[in-house]
């Protein structure tokens, strides 16, 4: 295994950065895009970051304490809300696969934005302390975010991946994608929070 010190400039490590700085940086923006342009971008996105992710070396804590995060109740909302504006009314889907699943006669109903703001935050936090710079505080960070990618985030990435493909790729997309967002305030799973690893 690789000293903690050299890890973080490995070139697994530095391809998924410069990966999920993209993948921020693009939800960032998505107020003002179409949704067909929004979810063509989206689907090619998020398969390169579930890639890269996987790729992250072994790596091990350094300090105690959790890096520092940045997303916020508020940074989260606002980046949902206008994701679920772009989406409108093919922002829910029908999830099968998950843990409360075995316990339900029907699936249960999820949300894109909501989905793709779960992996922003965790992304977004990772970002935040690597651009830093301070070597310590950045292996931890990637620490980190590798454990929430195996055990949260990478679950969420193949479900909305999921969701996604069908909006893209279903029939009736193309006859309401015409001038139909300014018409919803997007999905009705506003009773939320954003997520804590504990609760999963």
């Amino acid at each position: 295994m690789k000293t903690e010190s050299q890890v973080i400039f490995d070139r697994n490590v530095v391809e998924f950065v410069t990966v999920a700085a993209e993948f921020c940086g693009f939800l960032e923006r998505a107020e003002s895009m179409k949704r067909s342009h929004f979810v063509d971008t989206t689907l090619k996105i998020l398969p390169l970051l579930y890639l890269k992710a996987s790729l992250i070396p072994e790596c091990e804590m350094i300090n105690d304490d959790e890096p520092e995060t940045f997303v916020t109740e508020e940074v989260y909302e606002i980046l949902r809300m206008n994701i679920a504006s772009v989406l409108a009314e093919k922002d829910d889907y029908l999830e099968v696969f998950l843990p409360d699943m075995p316990y339900s006669d029907t699936p249960l109903k999820k949300c894109i934005s909501e989905d793709l703001a779960d992996i922003y935050q965790d992304i977004k936090n990772f970002i935040f302390v690597f651009q830093l710079g301070l070597n310590e505080t950045m292996n931890d960070a990637l620490v980190t975010c590798k454990e929430n990618f195996s055990i949260f985030w990478g679950q969420r990435l193949v479900n909305t991946l999921r969701a996604l493909h069908n909006l893209k790729y279903n029939p009736d997309i193309e006859e309401e994608e015409e001038g139909e967002h300014d018409e919803h305030e997007g999905c009705d799973c506003h009773d939320h929070h954003h997520h804590n690893h504990d609760d999963e």
